[in-house]
């Protein structure tokens, strides 16, 4: 078999196991396809995923029904204003030795030491123990006590947050947002498939998801997602449109320079990238085009994109700035 055979082969391999996985995903949410999607392609990516929306519209249950479709360890961490930095990772604890009275330490891991990890409500935690996060979600290890623990793979955090608007919550600090891939927000469902939901889900139990992928066929696919080729050109077009977002460039434009603090790093060009070769794969195509791109882009740079105070008098956010270098970046 060719190198081209094998590839399409695999393809659709990937196409049918799609299928699969939101066949069993459906079984537990109704609509929300896009995020769903951009889930999936977080997945494939590498990369971790930051859910936004108001309460009430199934955040949690969507990373709660998508962990029951992957055979591996799941861990929930309902983050609380009292939740401390060593109720993530872990800590030293002392035990003793009744015969002798000798005492000795052990590390007790905390519940990021799983594959997929919920950080639910993040927002609610004081940064000190949002912070808790960083080294795992960037360099997926642990230092506790002076000593690194390496976090099995595949590791991902999926985690919910509450519009920042919200009584009670603690805006993430930029170099947090970074660490997340993608950044999809829930909308409210339409009036039909709200309707759906609303008489199934105050019905009869419905069946449960059933598990789908191992471990060792997510980390096939992310190997696959890797190989898959971007063009020079749509490589160009994604930094391009990055680059765009920085006032301090001259690919910014004036209306994008008034109405931007801080515009997207080189980790949000990266993230279009990954982004676009994952969604290609998930659509059973060889290569990743500028749609997907342009696709992905609101959710791989949204939480990239700080808003000045002149675009918030005018009621202009970060989607409202990435429409414009849509419109504006020559792809």
């Amino acid at each position: 078999m060719t190198s081209q055979e094998e590839a399409e082969d695999a393809l659709g391999r990937l196409k049918e196991t799609r299928e699969g996985l939101l066949a069993e995903i459906r079984k537990g949410i109704i609509g929300q396809d896009d995020v769903i999607e951009q889930l999936l392609v977080s997945l494939l990516a590498r990369g971790h995923c930051l859910l936004t929306g108001i309460p009430g519209l199934g955040k949690t249950l969507l990373v709660k029904t998508l962990a029951k479709c992957l055979t591996l360890d799941f861990k929930r961490i309902q983050f609380t204003p009292d939740l401390m930095p060593a109720d993530v990772v872990g800590s030293e604890i002392m035990d003793e030795d009744p015969s002798t009275g000798r005492k000795s330490f052990r590390f007790a891991p905390g519940p990021i030491f799983s594959n997929v990890v919920l950080a639910d409500e993040i927002n609610r935690t004081p940064p000190k123990t949002q912070a808790s996060l960083l080294e795992a979600m960037e360099e997926r290890q642990v230092t506790v006590s002076g000593q690194t623990r390496t976090l099995d793979a595949p590791f991902f955090v999926l985690a919910t947050q509450n519009p920042i608007e919200l009584e009670g919550t603690y805006p993430l600090p930029e170099a947090q947002l970074d660490r997340f891939l993608l950044n999809p927000v829930i909308q409210y469902l339409s009036m039909e498939d709200e309707i759906r939901m609303v008489g199934e889900t105050t019905g009869v139990e419905r069946a449960e998801p059933e598990p789908v992928l191992a471990g060792k066929d997510i980390l096939a696919l992310q190997q696959l997602t890797r190989q898959l080729p971007a063009p020079e050109s749509v490589v160009a077009y994604a930094v391009g449109l990055t680059a765009a977002s920085r006032p301090e460039v001259d690919a910014c434009d004036e209306w994008t320079k008034k109405r931007v603090r801080w515009g997207a790093g080189s980790r949000g060009a990266q993230a279009l990238i990954l982004s676009a070769k994952a969604r290609a794969l998930l659509a059973g195509r060889p290569n990743a085009s500028r749609e997907d791109v342009k696709a992905i882009a609101k959710s791989a740079l949204r939480h990239r994109v700080l808003p000045s105070f002149y675009a918030e008098s005018e009621g202009i956010g970060s989607d409202e700035v990435i429409d414009h270098l849509l419109e504006t970046v020559s792809a």
